[in-house]
């Protein structure tokens, strides 16, 4: 009898995530299914931790991964820190900053909003202000906006929370592993992230860090924290010394993330940083001499996630219905403000190679050149070469 399974294509993916990963993280993949309490677990469990303090640069006891996608790591840290009442300095200038407002929102806490531009950070000034108007419990600010390409400036921000003594939650879903996170020295109280982008593993988990004085605010709480499965406090009873049964963890999924941990520990992350830059350069690089500009200016850009303006006249679904049907390659379209008006171009992990540089300006350019815009496809992709030998 003929299986009617749907096939399932091998796709180069170059969106904000997933993306391809690793040889040896496919191997972890296949890993003998362990029990959630097996030692054997346990001690991976205890791997993941010590190295995601290395990627996140803390020495916070409480590191490690939820379960579930960046978005059980966004409801770990709002729902841990939040509570009805607490005054929250809520920075959004993307799709995923307003999600951390509408988190906030759903615990009650009494929010101030700030919100800015599309395609451009949070203004440091703004945050002064309303901070002298405070006091607030929490600031909530993205790092890495995946929804339009900017990279916040967090020295000034993580300055101010200091002078005027409020917490910092902050998103590193589209930065960790990729770009610098530093949440000792800029004084995170939680920070969250996600196991399918920089970091190089399928989606699945939610890597997580709670400073002391998180842990002490979550312990003094005069509400119970709403949410049992992300409890904190709980997980950190399995996570920990005490190993209590909390959740059924997944042995492979963990397996997965430890061995792409691993990877980026012999990498080295000044390496991994370098890297991931110098492919942002090169796609910009070629992006320009084809004639197309990018939505955010130099200064502010992701290298990780790269938005290219839509060209007058192109159609955005169809350049991307044709690079997936002729090319197997998956970019990403715009969300919120900038729905239809940019591409998403991950360039993460595994993913952000040369050879995907040069692979996606090509099929981009016959893409256009279908839809009636003509590429210098030879000046971009010698723009793009040019980078990546220097």
């Amino acid at each position: 009898m003929a299986s009617n399974r749907p096939e399932v294509p091998l796709r180069k993916l170059m969106g904000p995530g997933p993306l391809n990963i690793h040889p040896r993280v496919f191997q972890a993949l296949t890993s003998p299914v362990l029990g959630h309490l097996d030692p054997a677990h346990l001690e991976v469990l205890d791997h993941i931790g010590e190295r995601l303090r290395m990627v996140f640069k803390t020495q916070n006891r409480i590191t490690n991964a939820t379960p579930g996608t960046g978005t059980s790591g966004m409801e770990t840290c709002v729902t841990n820190l939040l509570e009805p009442g607490d005054r929250v300095l809520a920075c959004v200038h993307g799709y995923f900053g307003d999600r951390i407002r509408q988190m906030a929102e759903r615990q009650e806490a009494e929010i101030t909003l700030i919100e800015g531009e599309w395609g451009k950070p949070t203004d440091p000034e703004r945050v002064e202000k309303a901070l002298k108007e405070g006091p607030y419990k929490v600031i909530t600010l993205v790092h890495a906006e995946t929804s339009t390409g900017v990279l916040q400036p967090m020295d000034e921000i993580a300055s101010l929370a200091k002078a005027h003594g409020a917490m910092i939650i902050l998103d590193t879903v589209t930065s960790l592993g990729g770009i610098e996170v530093k949440a000792d020295d800029w004084g995170l109280d939680a920070a969250y992230s996600c196991s399918q982008k920089c970091i190089g593993c399928p989606s699945g988990l939610a890597p997580v860090t709670f400073s002391d004085r998180a842990i002490e605010s979550a312990k003094k709480r005069k509400h119970p924290i709403r949410s049992w499965y992300l409890d904190i406090l709980l997980l950190d009873k399995y996570w920990g010394s005490e190993r209590v049964y909390h959740h059924t963890s997944s042995s492979t999924l963990c397996a997965a993330l430890l061995e792409a941990l691993l990877l980026i520990e012999e990498e080295g992350l000044e390496n991994r940083y370098a890297r991931h830059l110098k492919n942002h350069q090169a796609l910009v690089a070629g992006i320009e001499a084809m004639g197309l500009k990018m939505a955010v200016s130099p200064e502010y850009r992701l290298p990780t996630l790269n938005t290219v303006q839509v060209p007058k006249g192109v159609d955005d679904v169809k350049v991307r219905g044709y690079l997936l049907q002729k090319f197997n390659l998956e970019i990403g379209g715009g969300l919120g403000a900038f729905k239809g008006k940019v591409w998403r171009v991950g360039l993460m992990g595994y993913s952000s190679s040369a050879e995907n540089v040069l692979f996606f300006l090509s099929a981009l350019s016959r893409a256009l050149t279908l839809e009636g815009f003509n590429t210098d496809l030879k000046t971009g992709l010698d723009a793009a070469m040019s980078a990546l030998d220097a």
